[in-house]
């Protein structure tokens, strides 16, 4: 149940974006929404610390920096290099590397289970102290895992600082921290293959 809810949690920053555009019922929040995800996931890039916090029976953290369609990705267990054609993920622990197409299902085996579009959800917003509340609840009928996310902003920097997904009954916390949009080359998306030698990685090619 923890992959399942992590890897939804890399979904919401990563492909829920592509149906972030086909909104056809815009309100004030969805267009506030669509910036804030633009800032992210502009042609300048973007790269972010995730602190993950699950209910406080199990956390974890990474970092990941983005670039339209290309990712980079780093946690306690997995590098992963996303160029946007290929992406290579590099299970240290176990000295293996995997090759997928970019857009593969099969880079998760949870990932054909859990898509949702972000057309299933109605947007609000709201003040909490300080920080602006962007609230997307799912709307009747909705048949997604993802039932709401709150998304807590700096209203001066539009910069997200934390955000709390609700996945089934469960509420999760991803405090978002180091926030820093632009200034993201090419390279950092180009797998550095004479870093893990074939001598000492197993590399396994699933495309």
């Amino acid at each position: 149940m923890i992959k399942r809810i992590l890897f939804v949690l890399f979904l919401l920053l990563t492909v829920a974006g592509v149906s972030a555009q086909t909104a056809t019922q815009p309100n004030e929040a969805r267009e506030l929404f669509d910036k804030i995800y633009n800032k992210m996931f502009g042609p300048e890039g973007c790269s972010l610390r995730y602190d993950v916090n699950i209910i406080g029976i199990y956390k974890t953290h990474g970092s990941i920096w983005y670039k339209e369609k290309k990712q980079r990705f780093s946690d306690e267990r997995v590098d992963v290099w996303n160029d946007g054609v290929t992406a290579y993920m590099v299970y240290r622990k176990k000295k293996v590397v995997e090759i997928h197409d970019a857009n593969s299902d099969k880079k998760d085996k949870y990932s054909g289970k859990f898509k949702f579009s972000l057309d299933d959800f109605d947007y609000s917003k709201s003040m909490d102290g300080e920080d602006l509340v962007l609230r997307l609840k799912q709307r009747r009928g909705a048949k997604g895992t993802v039932k709401e996310v709150r998304a807590y902003i700096d209203p001066k920097t539009l910069t997200p600082k934390f955000v709390k997904v609700k996945v089934s009954f469960i509420w999760t916390k991803i405090k978002i921290s180091n926030f820093m949009a632009g200034f993201i080359n090419d390279n950092m998306f180009v797998f550095p293959q004479d870093q893990y030698p074939s001598s000492e990685y197993k590399y396994v090619d699933k495309r």
